[in-house]
Parts: structure tokens; C-alpha cells; sequence
């Protein structure tokens, strides 16, 4: 029977407690007035910036520092204009010329901390934070940067201590709670985790991000008080759009855990549309992509690449689409004496993105010699997240299955596992998730999937034996055979541990978090049904990739 955790409500303060004073605005105030622009042309170009007018500010910032190129301010503007176009390694490199022409200038040094943080460069992230932090140690935003960049490399005790002191020195600042509670929640705190999100929750009872952390830790249930108090704040007309958004989320996930399931859909359905709104997706993006690693990684062109690449045999991948499992297989491999868990880490995708749009024809026009640089980058950039000394670790991020050509050509011994979930049950998870990156349509989602079926097809086809397939339902009805399959692909004994995955002690940051820390059930499997009346047409989209589940369709090989 799943163990019903009731959510806690702290202590409600007091009318007469007075409001801190948001220690953030007032770090940024102090941040802008240290060096204020004080030319009077600069002053116009930043305004054009500040108007979305980027195009203009940068021709009148090139202009203007062609008379004068020591500027300072005028450099630290275009990195700006760089970094709004999405030009990020030329932002990187105005902004170490900025700080080589005005070391004391503390808001460049910010942004490239931040810069840097954002090209997964976090040496140099920390680096930039701790020098800025020796001139202001209590400034919260050079600290939330720091939490943020050791909560990314695994350093969840450090992070923790940040974000817990940020929480109590902003009592007022939901935003502040809900990233304690995070923090927590991660390191496998529950209760305190819930106490955090409460919290924030006292603090702004609109504040609906809190409420969808609840909600996303699948074991709260809420009250009868929780589904009015959402109803009450989705009542207002004064609360932000995002505000909105999360509410309808959290309290779509109130009513299904109800069985109100007519009800629940309603508000998922609301939340989604309300997201497309404000955040892009074009379908044909993925299909051009997909088309063109078809085209590109065949048995030719791999053969002419045959040993390139970096040897090392330490990185397993486990990918595949969002919500199918990963999570469950990460644990129960990190519950494995030579294998160290780590998270969804970000630099295949950061080495795919610096070939833009030419990605990933761009490969094709490598030398062996590059590639091999490019794996051995890889493996220096994740060393700062093995902390156990285990001879593999695991790189867990679903969205790599579209890189796997690239993985195979720069880690030509990497395992790769790919974790793969009935393509109803896993779309309508994706659905029901709250995430701010795109927000596909039910039949979108049944389009990437059947895209990323065909993928693997492929790779299946021209590298026979490379890819190892894990079925949630099968690692469910049999957890230990499909362990063993999996540790004779990786060509390690077979441990008891794994098994008892849920007493393994690590951070887990994915919304899977709480699942994995228990024994597997199998109360998931078919839950996509309660919601099956409305969800045609994801179906229609899936057609024979649903159909054929789990075998793959002819038309897809």
C-alpha cells in the first residue's frame, strides 16, 4: 500500500512580524550603482537593449568601439547583445577582455560567472564567484549562483547549507523556500523538504511553484484545505501567468490523486495550452534532425571513422524519452559496488550545440584527431562529478538519445542504455509534467516519440549490439532478470545490492526522487488508462509505435 506522507504547515507568523526586506533587489540596486554608464550615448544604447532592439544596439556598440575599444562598459554591452542573440562564446571572450580592461568591475565579473556557468564551465564559474564573493561575502546573488553551480557538480551538503541560509535570511521570498526545499528533497528529506514548500506557500499563497513541488513529489496528498486554498488563488485575476500555470498543475494532480480524472485532465489541458502560448515548439525541428542523423551515420561513414574517438570505457549513458524509467535504472546501477551515479549532466548536449545549426552534419567535416579531442573533453569535463572513485559512472540525460551517433563517434566504447516505457504511459507523464523548456501537444508528443523509435532503429541497424534496450514494465514484472541482462551487457557481476536500490544513500534531483528511494511498484504501469477517453489524439500520432509496443513497426526499421 503506498504510504500516504501528509503534507506539514509550519508555525503561520504573525501579523506584527515584520517583512524582511528582499535582500536580492537590494544586492542588484547596489550591483548597478557601482559603476553606473555615465556616457551619455552608452546610456542610449543600453536603453535599446533594454527594449528588446538588439540588432541596433549591437551596430551602434560596434561603431562605438571602433573609436573606442578600451571601454569597458561599452564591451561589457555587447557581451550582452552576444549573449540575447545566443553568440555565447563571443560574449565569453568580451567579457574576459572587460575584466583584463576593469578587473573592479563587479557586475561584468557577475555575468560572466554566470556565462560561464551556463557553457558548463564550472571551474571557472566557482573560480569568478569565489572573487567576487571575497569583496562582498553576504551578497545573496553571487551565493544562489554558487548553490546553484555545487547543486549541478553533486555538492549537495555545501548547496544545502547556501540555500537554507538564503531561506531564512528572505523569510519573505518564496522563491528562496521553494530552492531549500529542492535542495532537500534531493538529499532524500522528505518532511523537511515538504516544510520548505509549506512555507514558501505562507509567504505568497499564490506562489503556485511551491505547490506543483508538492505535488511533484508524488507521495503528498492534498487536503481538502490545499484544493481550496489553489481554487481560491486561481480565483484571482492579480496572480502572474506562471503563478496560474503551476497552480493548474499542482491542483490537476489534486484531483487525479481524487480520481476525479475529468477534472484532472481539464486543468492539465488548460496549464499546456496556457504554456504554448509563451513557449515556442516547432515539431519540424526534431523531425529535420532526426532525418539528418539518418542520412549521416551510416555503415560507410562509420567504418571511415573506425578508431577515433577517446578509448575510455568509463561512461554509461542512460537515455531515452522524459519519464520512461532512467531514473530507476540510474539508482539501481549506482547500487553497484563499480558503478557511481552522477545526474543528467550537460555536456553532450553543450558539445553538440557548438556546431548550431550545422549539427550534425558539422561532424562529417572532422578529423579522427577532433574527435578524439572532443571525448576526451568530455571525460575531463565530468571528472569534477565522480567523487567515489568507481571505474564507470553514468551519464543519465534523456534528451541524449538524438546524440548517440555523436556519443558513438567520441566514445566509441561508452555503454549505451536505452530506457524505453509504453509511448502512452510516457508522453501523458511528459503532459502532466510542469517544465518551461517547450510544451508539445499531446499529438507532438506522440510524434517525437515515434521520431525517437525510428532513431534507434537505425542505430540498432547500423551498430548492432551497441545500444542495450531496458523496458520499465519488464524491469518491473522481473526486476532481477532484466538486472542481469543489463550487467552482462556491461560485463560486470551481478550484486544483491542493486536490488535493494531504495537503500542506496545519493543526491537524486529528478522528479523520480521519491520513487526510487522505495521498492519498485507497479501501480504505474497502466495509470495512463484512468486518462484514456481524451487521450486520442496522442494515439493517432503513436499509431504503430502504440500498436506494436514493444516490438518496433516495419515502416519505423
Amino acid at each position: 500500500m503506498k504510504r500516504r506522507i501528509q503534507p506539514q504547515r509550519p508555525r503561520v507568523a504573525s501579523p506584527a512580524e515584520p517583512e524582511s526586506p528582499d535582500s536580492f533587489a537590494l544586492a542588484e540596486e547596489r550591483l548597478g550603482a557601482q559603476r553606473p554608464i555615465r556616457n551619455a550615448r552608452l546610456q542610449q544604447i543600453a536603453d535599446l537593449l533594454n527594449n528588446d532592439r538588439i540588432d541596433l544596439a549591437e551596430k551602434d556598440l560596434i561603431e562605438f568601439l571602433a573609436r573606442h575599444p578600451d571601454d569597458a562598459d561599452a564591451i561589457s554591452l555587447l557581451a550582452r547583445a552576444n549573449v540575447r542573440l545566443r553568440r555565447r562564446s563571443e560574449a565569453r571572450a568580451l567579457l574576459a577582455r572587460c575584466l583584463e580592461i576593469a578587473p573592479g568591475f563587479a557586475a561584468a565579473r557577475f555575468n560572466y560567472a554566470n556565462l560561464l556557468f551556463q557553457l558548463n564551465d564550472m571551474d571557472a564559474a566557482l573560480g569568478e564567484l569565489d572573487r567576487l564573493l571575497s569583496e562582498d561575502q553576504r551578497n545573496p546573488l553571487f551565493r544562489q549562483m554558487k548553490g546553484d553551480i555545487l547543486a549541478t557538480l553533486g555538492e549537495s551538503r555545501q548547496a544545502l547549507a547556501i540555500f537554507e541560509q538564503l531561506a531564512h535570511e528572505n523569510p519573505g521570498r518564496p522563491v528562496a523556500w521553494v530552492n531549500y526545499g529542492h535542495a532537500l528533497r534531493a538529499m532524500g528529506l522528505q518532511e523537511q523538504s515538504i516544510a520548505a514548500y509549506r512555507r514558501a506557500i505562507q509567504s505568497r499563497p499564490s506562489f503556485g511553484l511551491a505547490y506543483w513541488s508538492l505535488a511533484n513529489m508524488k507521495t503528498v496528498h492534498f487536503d481538502d484545505a490545499d484544493i481550496a486554498a489553489m481554487q481560491k488563488q486561481l480565483a484571482r485575476t492579480d496572480i502572474t501567468a506562471d503563478e496560474r500555470v503551476t497552480l493548474q498543475f499542482a491542483l490537476a494532480k489534486a484531483y487525479e490523486d481524487l480520481r476525479a480524472y475529468d477534472r484532472s485532465f481539464e486543468l492539465y489541458a488548460k496549464a499546456n495550452a496556457a504554456m504554448r502560448l509563451r513557449v515556442n515548439h516547432d515539431p519540424d525541428i526534431g523531425t529535420v534532425r532526426v532525418a539528418a542523423n539518418k542520412a549521416l551515420f551510416t555503415p560507410a561513414f562509420l567504418r571511415s571513422r573506425s578508431g577515433a574517438g577517446c578509448t575510455s570505457t568509463d561512461p554509461i549513458f542512460i537515455l531515452g524519452q522524459p519519464r520512461s524509467g532512467s531514473t530507476l535504472i540510474e539508482q539501481i546501477l549506482s547500487s553497484h559496488s563499480a558503478i557511481e551515479g552522477t545526474a543528467e549532466l550537460p555536456y553532450i548536449p553543450g558539445l553538440a550545440q557548438q556546431f548550431g545549426t550545422d549539427y550534425p552534419n558539422a561532424l562529417a567535416k572532422l578529423e579522427p584527431s577532433a574527435l578524439t579531442a572532443m571525448g576526451e573533453k568530455y571525460m575531463q569535463d565530468t571528472q569534477v562529478h565522480r567523487k567515489l572513485g568507481r571505474p564507470f559512472f553514468i551519464d543519465k540525460k534523456p534528451g541524449n538519445w538524438i546524440h548517440v551517433g555523436m556519443i558513438h563517434l567520441i566514445l566509441p566504447n561508452a555503454k549505451i542504455i536505452d530506457a524505453r516505457r509504453h509511448p502512452v504511459a510516457c508522453s501523458l507523464s511528459v503532459f502532466k509534467h510542469y517544465f518551461r523548456i517547450s510544451r508539445p501537444r499531446l499529438a507532438d508528443l506522440g510524434r517525437i516519440y515515434r521520431e525517437y523509435v525510428e532513431l534507434m532503429a537505425h542505430f540498432d541497424s547500423v551498430l548492432p549490439g551497441k545500444i542495450h534496450r531496458v523496458f520499465y514494465e519488464d524491469v518491473v514484472a522481473d526486476p532481477e532478470a532484466e538486472l542481469r541482462k543489463l550487467m552482462d551487457y556491461l560485463g560486470l557481476p551481478f550484486e544483491e545490492t542493486c536490488l535493494r536500490f531504495y537503500e542506496t544513500e545519493r543526491t537524486v534531483s529528478t522528479p523520480s526522487s521519491e520513487q526510487v528511494r522505495r521498492p519498485i511498484s507497479g501501480e504505474a504501469v497502466d495509470h495512463w488508462r484512468h486518462y484514456e477517453p481524451w487521450l486520442g489524439p496522442l494515439a493517432t500520432a503513436l499509431g504503430s509505435a502504440l500498436t506494436a509496443y514493444p516490438a518496433v513497426p516495419e515502416e519505423l526499421r
